[in-house]
């Protein structure tokens, strides 16, 4: 069985990578209060899911998908440099690790038979295969964070968002929009790292998932990075502003 401390931490990231479904780069980082947590098996879900409600008002799975190319990567990166409280989930992923990347860093590197296991085993919160490798979220990090009353962040594409509004429909869901179709289409051309068919590809699954943008709980508008950031603080963090102004009202009990 495998095992990790149940504080996690994104890594840095460039751009690009953290634009490319799946490849987003991620770290554990064990504070001096970690340690003494007791790991967490990343294949054994809890018998009680529910038992998170006890951390609501603080504890919580934040969901963030949208198109490639709309800048998700880049509006986290910033967004977490500012919140270094927040945790990332760490993927599984069946697939060999390439050079530099580290187990329980990048992502966790599983055979197939672990994965089969995990599946069989309700453990994940979703997964799908790409390319002949599978990669999926597992659940019981995500559940321990949010019962110790951590907010847990959540980069995914649409399918996975999807499977997660049914596995775990506490999550708030968030998807990054593009001021426009025309500037998405320049933002992907502007990479140089695609062919025409390629770019085609993106922008064609790109339209699929801008006709689900409804679908999510929340929808921000990517046109500037500071007002974005901003958007994203006032989303994630609207139950405590609220609980906190409820505290300083002059009408509160003591």
């Amino acid at each position: 069985m495998i095992t990790f401390p149940s504080s996690l931490e994104k890594s840095t990231a460039t751009d690009a990578q953290s634009e490319m479904q799946l490849e987003t780069q991620w770290a554990v980082k064990a504070s001096a209060e970690d340690k003494l947590e007791t790991p967490v098996e990343i294949g054994s879900p809890s018998k009680n899911p529910s038992n998170i409600n006890a951390n609501i008002n603080t504890g919580q799975l934040i969901v963030i998908a949208g198109p490639s190319g709309v800048g998700k990567g880049t509006l986290l990166k910033h967004f977490l440099e500012g919140h270094r409280d927040l945790q990332v989930s760490i993927s599984a992923t069946t697939r060999q690790p390439r050079p530099g990347e580290v187990n329980g860093q990048h992502y966790y590197f599983l055979s197939k038979q672990q994965f089969d296991a995990m599946i069989a085993d309700n453990a994940l919160l979703e997964w799908a295969e790409f390319a002949g490798n599978c990669y999926g979220t597992p659940k019981a990090p995500i559940i321990s964070a949010i019962a110790q009353g951590k907010r847990v962040i959540l980069e995914i594409e649409l399918i996975g968002a999807r499977q997660v509004r049914k596995s775990f429909p506490q999550a708030k869901q968030i998807f990054v929009l593009p001021p426009s179709r025309d500037i998405l289409e320049k933002r992907i051309r502007r990479r140089g790292q695609d062919s025409e068919e390629a770019i085609a590809k993106r922008l064609s699954q790109a339209e699929v998932e801008l006709a689900a943008a409804d679908e999510f709980d929340v929808q921000i508008v990517n046109d500037s990075l500071e007002r974005a950031i901003a958007e994203l603080e006032r989303v994630i963090f609207a139950d405590a502003i609220t609980a906190d102004a409820k505290t300083q009202s002059p009408d509160s009990e003591p």
